[in-house]
């Protein structure tokens, strides 16, 4: 992956047919709240987009993965930051993983979606709707 520069990372994670979200906290402050969303968020220092996504992974739902199982990426015009770009990443995750998880402090709680509940969810986060619909064309 380039390591241009570039805002953030989010992280889908699939087992089966389901997709790892969680609904984000209620504060104005941030965008899309109360909205489903994945793991990511923004870049620290000189970070490649795996890193950054990975990182995000292990403080938000205290899972370590490996890059290598980063399936899909692709580079976007960064919705939250005009003027620059972001990430979006695929990778798979098992039934062991899920039952590790150990949800942080960011948001209210976490779940395993169904694919189709989430692209069609109203609180789902629309352009992360819009990217996972570009990785299940591609795949």
């Amino acid at each position: 992956m380039s390591e241009q520069a570039f805002s953030g990372a989010k992280l889908a994670l699939i087992c089966g047919d389901q997709l790892l979200t969680y609904l984000r906290d209620m504060k104005e402050s941030i965008p899309y709240p109360g909205h489903w969303d994945f793991a990511g968020g923004g870049r620290e220092g000189e970070e490649t987009p795996s890193e950054c996504a990975l990182r995000e992974l292990d403080e938000e739902f205290s899972l370590r993965l490996g890059a290598e199982r980063i399936e899909w990426t692709r580079r976007y015009p960064s919705v939250t930051q005009p003027g620059s770009h972001s990430w979006f990443l695929v990778g798979q995750l098992s039934q062991v993983e899920i039952a590790a998880i150990r949800f942080g402090d960011e948001g209210q709680y976490w779940r395993m979606m169904p694919i189709a509940e989430y692209l069609a969810h109203p609180l789902g986060v629309p352009y992360l709707q819009e990217r996972l619909r570009d990785y299940l064309q591609d795949r």
